[in-house]
């Protein structure tokens, strides 16, 4: 092996930069680079730089160091190091080492930091840090270092594991590293850094590996160039003062002694620091900072003291050199000189000399001569198996050198076939048992000169004693081939048909001196066949053949056919492939029963091969299942084997289905299971439904039936319905079974609606209800009454017969007893669920105080043309049956000209024919013992209005006639709501139309024709229409032509501008909850002006609930379904640039259950009365 490199030289032998002291004495800081790998299994350990062990306890536990800068410098961390799991990747670039490092500012957000810890070699360790998500929206970036910059996410794998968890309930992010199985050289300073927008934090911590208590390998250890131990019993060291006071050549032993990674930086920081230039007080010469010396050599190390009476010590790697033929120490005058005499490689080492309290110190490099080859390797040629020694001398003993075949190096280890002898300075190669492969150029290379020669290895000429024999033998049995060749320690290779043969656990090849043996313990069909023996390096060969006899036989276990049955579906091509086996190859026969079945069949068929036989069937059928026997016959014996075929196919389509029930929208049906199931289970059932007058069937299950029952849904009512199902098994669905008998949904309807108590009396109960909101396509029938006692359940139909009406009269109930009733409504489905009443009802008759309910359209002004019907009904309530009476303007009513009918609930008045004279105010009075209510309805009976009066041509101008008229005397009892004017040529008296719904009773035609005459008439017109008549002017108005001039009366223009004025104010209105409520008034102003309603003094919006309308002037706001919340101070508030002008009014809704409210809750109506009556009260309190 090359030794290594010297201190002095590189490893490709040319010799080291030396280092120059700089401008104050010290030497320039050396650049220091360390790595480390991870040692190989066989614990063969190889190292890139010369190491030096720390100072240890036990040699195995490391020590806690403190590092302290000056000037509050930031601590160092590692950096360049190499591990033996993860890779640091090369140091960090000298040009970039004086860059400042950019990191955000520190700020608070790790809540729980890691901390420093302490693992044995080969155990677990987790550092956990947690930063709080309370003030985060989204998770912080975390990264972790060892040393200064090696990212460990990259680095995750068995030995190291980062792991993030999030808990919801506290809000806290968890970060885990976890080192498994850690090294010894795991240890040293990590970092964990946490990012989060601007915000940064950062926590350093170190990690202690200590040995365990079996004995490991220490990497380091193989590139000791010396072992110092050195006992240090303080817990923690000062390196900062311990590198400002060591040597340079130190540096690197006192990093890795204390584990420090970056070293560059931490000498780039002392370099900086001024020193102090100290002058020695004992010595006038120190020692030179490092001395070279050849192997062999004598060196002479000078120191010059100032004190010749000092005590002086030299010392070597730290120990205390004493006086020996090998060292001697000199003294001459000041001068005290150590010689060491005849050195070697134990002298290149670290010496200082002490005087004192003071010590300087050097280094001795000792350097090795060449090594030269005084007597080379000569040439051999012999024979193989025999020994072979080469042969050669060099300049010096026990030197080093390497042996070398074509060249290549040759390993002379435990197991190599090379052995290497050295005596003195002979240096012998030695091959015991030579080989053709030895054949080739050797070498032997030392450090000054090399030397070669060939080698050449013949063989020797072959002699066979016994030849291979051909051999018979039956499969299965053994087989062993035999042969004798000399010489006897010849290698060689068997072959069978052409191919190498190689040894396996049936195989066995024996070579024993002269013998050469093949052996098959289990022979098969594959070892037939001619084999070969060769010598190796001969040409000559032996040769045999070898015949393998097999009887015949079926091979089944290798088709996993359960209990040798084959399924096949019906339909489908079948064919049976059998593996067989036979030597010589066997005859088959196939047999179904007593049939033979023969090659040459069409739909059956069977086929034979090599090593199998099969059996086809084109178009498979039922008839096809049955036992087939399978008949192979040899020389070597017969083999038999039966195969069963099963024939499946789809099932037989089911009976047709029942269906027993029907439903609203289901029906419940059944069937039976199909008779031939098709050789395998029936997996269910499929069902189809269509209307009977469609063609169109509709899958209504996706998810098979296993049962023989189901339950269809979601089918329309009153239509006519047909199901029909498959069955289904694991070759596929059946035919479809015949459609059931068609059948309809139906459904009873729903309960009866709003069952109030319309009448008690002492013997009988009169209810009504409302018909059901949901009938259905069987539709209604009728309604059953029951009712039973309170507190029994013994119910009692009070109709026999099904009834259509909706109100219903309970008779001979007996009096003070309480009853409870229920309606049912009744079709062609059956009876639905029962309404019943609320409470239970006392047969009592009570008196209810009367009460008219005037309807809404009559609260107003009721009115009609003359010559149409009138017909009012005013409900009213009151028991007994209350006395009704009414009055017009305050006198009794002529039944002639008025009919009145009055019932035991409402008052209808008619009026065949109305005339004018039935306008006035109608008082109808409802009394009940002492009990009186009246109401009063406003009736107005309208006619056509008559003409207006004095139609004059007031003035003639152009072409324009100005008119004026007053109004008509009768306005037919309504107010004149517009004219019509008309104009007629005076040749030909043909009436046109000039305006319509004209307001004003003068106006001025305009765009007349030149030279024409014309009347004019005007018809009055009201709701009812126009005037029967019209009043014509009686003179006529000529436009004269033009040259004509008339003499212009002076007119001066009406200012119609007008600021808003309200001419009908708002009222103060009471509105019922859920019925729209209007809001009326008019304004006049010009321009027009801008209305704005408010509620509350707040502008109404867009808000839907709210329609406004404005029309001629008449302003009107809709409220749509008030409820009391809509119920405050409304104001309307009309603009323009003239002015503004509002009116209010006061809005009350009531509130609570409003009468259909209490109807829908089956309260009687005389105790709705009672509650709109309270209410009412109530309110004209407040």
């Amino acid at each position: 092996m090359p030794e290594p490199p010297k201190k002095d030289e590189t490893p490709n032998g040319q010799p080291e930069e030396s280092v120059a002291p700089d401008s104050n004495g010290s030497p320039l800081l050396p650049v220091i680079s360390l790595e480390v790998s991870p040692p190989p299994d066989d614990n063969a350990l190889a190292a890139t730089s010369l190491l030096p062990s720390p100072p240890t306890e036990e040699a195995n536990s490391l020590k806690k160091l403190s590092i302290e800068l000056p000037n509050d410098s930031v601590p160092v961390t590692s950096t360049g190091r190499k591990d033996s799991v993860w890779s640091l990747g090369e140091s960090q670039p000298p040009e970039e080492l004086d860059k400042p490092i950019e990191t955000p500012p520190l700020s608070t957000l790790l809540t729980e930091r890691p901390v420093s810890g302490m693992v044995t070699v080969g155990g677990d360790i987790t550092f956990v840090a947690k930063v709080e998500a309370k003030d985060l929206l989204r998770k912080p970036t975390v990264k972790w270092f060892k040393g200064k910059w090696m990212d460990l996410a990259s680095k995750t794998g068995k030995h190291l594991q980062l792991k993030e968890t999030f808990d919801r309930n506290t809000k806290v992010h968890t970060f885990e590293m976890h080192i498994i199985k850690a090294k010894e050289n795991y240890a040293g300073n990590y970092r964990c850094e946490v990012n989060y927008k601007d915000k940064f934090d950062s926590c350093a911590f170190d990690l202690e590996v200590k040995a365990g208590g079996s004995q490991s390998i220490d990497i380091r250890s193989a590139f000791k160039r010396r072992e110092h131990k050195q006992q240090d019993d303080t817990p923690e060291v000062d390196v900062w003062e311990i590198l400002k006071n060591a040597r340079p050549d130190q540096y690197e032993k006192i990093a890795f002694m204390y584990g420090i990674t970056d070293l560059r930086g931490l000498l780039r920081r002392m370099k900086k620091i001024p020193k102090e230039e100290k002058k020695s007080e004992a010595f006038a010469k120190k020692l030179e900072p490092a001395y070279q010396v050849d192997k062999g050599g004598k060196i002479r190390l000078v120191v010059d003291l100032t004190d010749p009476t000092v005590d002086l010590k030299w010392y070597k790697n730290g120990q205390e050199i004493r006086p020996s033929p090998k060292y001697i120490f000199e003294h001459k005058g000041t001068q005290r000189i150590l010689v060491i005499n005849n050195c070697s490689q134990n002298d290149d080492a670290a010496y200082s000399v002490a005087a004192g309290d003071e010590k300087c110190s050097t280094e001795l490099f000792v350097k090795e001569l060449p090594i030269k080859i005084t007597k080379g390797l000569e040439p051999v040629v012999t024979t193989v198996n025999e020994k072979i020694e080469l042969e050669c001398e060099v300049t010096e003993e026990g030197a080093p050198v390497k042996w070398m075949k074509n060249g290549v190096e040759i390993p002379t280890g435990v197991r190599s076939r090379y052995r290497v002898k050295c005596e003195g300075t002979k240096h012998t190669l030695v091959i015991d048992d030579a080989s053709l492969e030895d054949t080739g150029t050797y070498s032997i290379m030392a450090s000054g000169g090399s030397s070669e020669a060939h080698v050449q290895i013949d063989l020797k000429p072959l002699k066979i004693h016994q030849d291979l024999q051909d051999t018979k033998v039956m499969l299965g049995k053994p087989l062993k081939l035999h042969c004798e060749i000399y010489p006897g320690n010849v290698p060689g290779r068997w072959y069978r048909n052409g191919q190498l043969i190689q040894p396996n656990d049936r195989i066995n090849i024996v070579h024993k001196n002269r013998v050469h043996e093949l052996s098959i313990e289990t022979s098969s069909l594959h070892d037939s066949g001619d084999y070969t023996f060769v010598p190796e390096g001969y040409s000559q060969s032996l040769s045999a053949k070898v015949h393998v006899i097999d009887p015949p036989r079926v091979h089944l276990e290798g088709l996993n056919f359960v209990d040798n049955t084959v399924t096949v579906v019906a339909g489908n091509k079948m064919r049976l492939e059998i593996p067989i086996s036979g030597e010589p190859a066997p005859k088959v026969v196939w047999m179904k029963g007593e049939r033979v079945i023969l090659e040459s069949g069409n739909r059956v068929r069977a086929e034979t091969y090599v090593d199998q036989t099969s059996l086809t069937i084109e178009i498979t059928e039922r008839e096809d299942t049955g036992n087939y026997k399978l008949v192979l016959q040899n020389e070597a014996g017969e083999a038999t084997a039966c195969i069963k075929l099963k024939i499946v196919d789809i099932p037989d389509s089911p009976d047709t289905p029942s269906v027993p029930v029907i439903g609203g929208d289901w029906c419940q049906m059944t069937w039976e299971a199909p008779k031939y199931d098709g050789g395998s289970p029936i997996l269910g059932y499929y069902i189809e439904r269509k209307k009977k007058q469609s063609s169109r069937w509709m899958r209504i299950n996706f998810d098979l039936i296993k049962e023989t029952t189901y339950e269809p849904k979601k089918m329309i009512e009153g239509v006519p319905y047909e199901v029909r199902l498959f069955a289904v098994n694991a070759i596929g669905v059946s035919k479809p079974s015949e459609p059931s008998k068609p059948f309809t949904p139906l459904a009873v309807t729903s309960e009866p609606t709003m069952l109030v108590v319309d009448d008690v009396t002492d013997t009988t109960v009169t209810i009504k209800w409302r018909p059901p909101e949901t009938i259905g396509a069987a539709g209604l029938d009728g309604y059953l009454v029951e009712y039973c006692l309170e507190g029994s359940d013994d119910w009692k139909a009070a109709n026999t017969e099904l009834i259509d009406k909706t109100r219903y009269t309970i008779k001979d109930l007996t009096p003070g007893t309480k009853v409870l009733i229920r309606v049912k409504a009744v079709n062609a489905a059956g009876a639905s669920v029962p309404r019943n009443t609320q409470h239970a009802i006392l047969i009592k008759e009570v008196i209810e105080p009367p009460k008219i309910r005037v309807p809404r359209h009559l609260k107003q002004t009721y009115t009609k043309r003359v010559g149409e019907a009138v017909n009012l009904v005013v409900p009213f309530l009151g028991k007994p049956r209350p006395k009704v009476t009414w009055q017009k303007d305050g006198q009794p009513i002529d039944p002639a000209h008025v009919s009145i009918r009055n019932t035991e609930c409402d008052s209808i008045i008619f009026i065949r024919k109305a005339e004018r004279s039935h306008s006035g105010k109608y008082q109808m009075k409802v009394q009940v013992e002492n009990h009186v209510d009246s109401a009063e309805l406003d009736i107005q009976i309208i006619d056509l209005p008559g003409p207006p009066q004095i139609v004059t041509i007031e003035d003639v101008w152009g072409e324009n006639v100005s008119l004026s008229w007053n109004a008509p005397r009768d306005n037919g009892n309504a107010a004149i709501t517009g004219y019509t004017i008309q104009k007629a040529d005076k040749k030909t008296m043909e009436w046109y139309t000039c305006l319509e719904h004209y307001h004003r009773t003068s106006i001025a035609i305009t765009e007349l024709v030149v030279g024409n005459e014309y009347f004019f008439r005007v018809y009055s017109e009201n709701m009812c229409g126009l005037s029967e008549s019209a009043t014509q002017t009686r003179k006529s108005a000529r436009i004269v032509k033009d040259g004509m001039k008339m003499k212009i009366a002076q007119y001066n223009d009406h200012d119609f501008n007008e600021a808003p004025k309200f001419t009908q104010p708002l009222i103060n209105t009471f509105g019922i909850a859920g019925y729209n409520t209007t809001l009326n008034c008019s304004v006049r102003a010009h321009p027009k002006a801008k209305v704005t309603w408010m509620k509350n003094k707040i502008i109404i919006g867009d808000d839907p609930r709210y329609r406004m309308f404005s029309n001629q002037g008449v302003c009107t706001l809709e409220i749509r379904k008030p409820s009391p919340y809509d119920g405050g101070m409304y104001t309307c508030r009309a603009i323009n640039d003239l002015g503004e002008a509002q009116v209010e009014c006061k809005l009350e809704v009531k509130g609570g259950f409003t009468f259909y409210e209490l109807m829908q809750r089956g309260v009687p109506l005389h105790l709705i009365d009672k509650y709109m009556t309270e209410t009412k009260v109530v309110e004209q309190d407040k």
